[in-house]
């Protein structure tokens, strides 16, 4: 998550609403995307996805809890806050249950959402500071010895193999896109080259072989990218 700058989609299709909220969101410090719609934040998530979403339920083209479950397929731990001009106990109850952290009913205060958006942040900015040793499945992680471990035997990992498992080993059962990787792991590289991760992927699963070769952790979805399974 940005620590200066945390990344926030209004998805808003009443203008008025929308530009108050990203004047208001942008004097409180967050980088702000606004959608009109919600099929489009759907597509912009399969290259980038921000520190926040802030979605209405009302949407022309897509209701924002169905867009609010294909955005947490996409990322698990995705906070999302929704705005709705219903405020009925069953629709926030449904929207708390989809994986919403907050709901706010229509007429709201410009500066109750910044606060809340601010609140949800902070909560997660505390619960996420992660341990250095981490456990999946076969896998043991220990980001301090910069060192992963598979069926109890240390991995011959070079920079990239590590930082590259190490990504996937903080969020089993996420698919990541090839861009998404290069994204995360390459920051650094000056250049890079589209079957840079093919290539890394074929050589950590050479080296899990190596170690057991009945298992077979990471997973190639075809056309998405690479997830990591949990066996």
């Amino acid at each position: 998550m940005a620590l200066s700058q945390p990344r926030i989609w209004l998805v808003e299709d009443e203008a008025s609403i929308a530009e108050t909220l990203v004047y208001m969101l942008q004097q409180e410090g967050f980088a702000v995307t606004a959608f009109e719609r919600g099929l489009p934040v759907l597509e912009a998530a399969g290259r980038a996805l921000p520190d926040l979403a802030i979605l209405d339920v009302g949407l022309p083209d897509i209701s924002g809890f169905e867009l609010c479950r294909r955005l947490l397929t996409l990322a698990p731990g995705l906070p999302v806050l929704f705005l709705t001009a219903r405020s009925e106990e069953v629709d926030k109850l449904l929207g708390l249950e989809i994986g919403a952290d907050d709901y706010i009913a229509k007429p709201f205060s410009p500066r109750e959402v910044a606060a809340r958006v601010r609140t949800v942040l902070r909560r997660l900015q505390k619960a996420a500071v992660p341990p250095s040793r981490l456990r999946v499945g076969q896998f043991e992680l220990d980001e301090e010895a910069a060192m992963i471990r598979w069926c109890g035997e240390t991995l011959p990992l070079t920079r990239y193999e590590f930082l590259l498992l190490k990504t996937l080993l903080h969020a089993p059962g996420r698919v990541f896109s090839r861009q998404q990787l290069m994204d995360l792991v390459w920051t650094d590289a000056e250049e890079s080259f589209d079957r840079t991760v093919d290539t890394h992927i074929k050589t950590l699963r050479a080296k899990l072989r190596a170690i057991n070769s009945e298992l077979s952790p990471i997973n190639t979805h075809r056309g998405m990218g690479y997830s990591l399974g949990t066996r």
